[in-house]
């Protein structure tokens, strides 16, 4: 049976991967971060790796992770679900096929509950991957930067301010420990983007006044309930449609074109005000989310962002990120600006989704680790403002959105205890009504 490693060895291996031999591999593209080495240990020390959240996307991300350069291992695992964890572990096996040395996850270290995310912490990993519910996001980041862990964590990384104001906390922390963390705003590590969004800085068309930012498609899965599934059991398997886990949509999908916007401008949003509802959703599986919102975002400078998502099928569709200029206008999205000069990216880049762990790893193994919480935490705060404003029907200023103490946590996580939300008798949950809802 293996044995979790002591807290002196944990430490002892954390140190190594900070000052072992270096071997330079070329330049690591870390977008708005600036350039750090991209370089990789010599050595064949190994990244123990662990994954807390075994969905389809912590799947994915444990197999991005163990494919980075370098000798990495997946050590552990956690899930709510036991059946979750077990269909993970078999597709992670399955897709690292070619290095089967990579999975070595033992019976005694998969971790079933709400409590999982603490005994993958505790299990003697490097570095965790944070792929729960959003909702559980502030939490666990929380515990591991406490553990002295280098985190990958998916977007958002939270759901309202309480939970962003806990994840800027923790940032600080990790700063001051030099733990890693990355952050699953994918677009930070895409060639395309780096490029665009350089020249754009560089003044490309001049001072920009007004963005565009779509998150516009068809929506995604529902979940039956499970026979004998509490209520809590069925918000976080349902965990979409749950604010509480999920942020509504305009937090868990719709991020990442605001984030875009905030990096171009070097910024984040001054106040917004918007609108949205609930037009198609009508199944209690949709629990309380709406399924179009759009905001108008005012930056300092008196710009203006114009945010729309939508989860309606049968609609115009679209996903992609706009600027218009002084001299010109851009699509992000496709990589062209036209200025001065008519100019399209040509170049080349790898999968973004893989890109973002080789970077993490990379800079780890430097000693120069990277911290993408703060902007990962402050665009999550803009799609979090987004929501208040679609709720609520008001103009709100981000002082006073990041500074709210509404928490939309329980007060205890425990499958036998009550969510923050109730169905009514009929099964349907209560939506938000502009005008009535209450969001700062």
């Amino acid at each position: 049976m293996t044995q979790p490693e002591t807290n002196s060895a944990a430490t002892n291996r954390r140190d190594f991967l900070k000052t072992s031999s270096l071997a330079a591999v070329g330049a690591s593209v870390l977008g708005g971060l600036g350039s750090l080495p991209g370089a990789y240990a010599a050595s064949d020390d190994t990244i123990k790796i662990g994954l807390i959240g075994c969905g389809g996307r912590g799947s994915e991300a444990a197999v991005q992770a163990c494919s980075a350069p370098g000798a990495t291992k997946l050590v552990a695992m956690g899930d709510a679900f036991d059946w979750q964890l077990n269909d993970s572990a078999n597709k992670i096996k399955n897709a690292l096929g070619e290095k089967p040395d990579r999975f070595a996850v033992t019976d005694d270290r998969k971790f079933v509950g709400l409590d999982a995310y603490q005994k993958v912490i505790d299990s003697g990993v490097d570095l965790v991957i944070l792929a729960t519910p959003p909702g559980f996001r502030p939490v666990h980041f929380e515990a591991a930067v406490k553990a002295g862990k280098h985190v990958f964590m998916e977007k958002p990384v939270a759901v309202d301010a309480p939970g962003v104001r806990q994840v800027l906390a923790a940032a600080a922390e990790a700063k001051k420990k030099n733990l890693g963390v990355g952050v699953g705003l994918q677009r930070h590590h895409e060639a395309k983007y780096i490029e665009t969004i350089k020249r754009l800085k560089d003044g490309a068309i001049g001072k920009i006044h007004t963005a565009r930012a779509y998150w516009n498609g068809g929506g995604v899965w529902t979940r039956d309930r499970k026979p004998g599934m509490s209520e809590f059991e069925y918000q976080v398997w349902n965990w979409y449609y749950f604010n509480w886990l999920s942020g509504d949509h305009i937090c868990e999908q719709h991020i990442h074109n605001l984030d875009v916007i905030n990096w171009v401008k070097d910024a984040y949003p001054v106040r917004a005000q918007g609108q949205g509802g609930r037009q198609v959703r009508v199944s209690n599986k949709a629990g309380e989310i709406y399924d179009h919102h759009f905001v108008e975002f005012e930056y300092a400078d008196g710009s203006r962002m114009f945010s729309q998502c939508r989860h309606i099928e049968g609609c115009w569709s679209s996903v992609s990120e706009h600027v218009q200029g002084e001299k010109g206008h851009a699509d992000i999205s496709a990589g062209h600006i036209k200025g001065a000069e008519d100019w399209r990216f040509r170049g080349r880049g790898g999968n973004p989704y893989q890109v973002e762990h080789d970077d993490l790893q990379a800079s780890i193994r430097a000693g120069k680790p990277i911290n993408e919480a703060e902007f990962g935490a402050l665009s999550s705060m803009t799609s979090i403002l987004g929501r208040m404003c679609t709720y609520s029907g008001q103009m709100i200023e981000w002082e006073a959105a990041l500074n709210s103490n509404i928490s939309l946590q329980p007060k205890e996580y425990n499958f036998k205890t009550a969510p923050p939300v109730l169905p009514r008798e009929d099964g349907s949950y209560a939506i938000a009504v502009p005008g009535l809802t209450k969001t700062v």
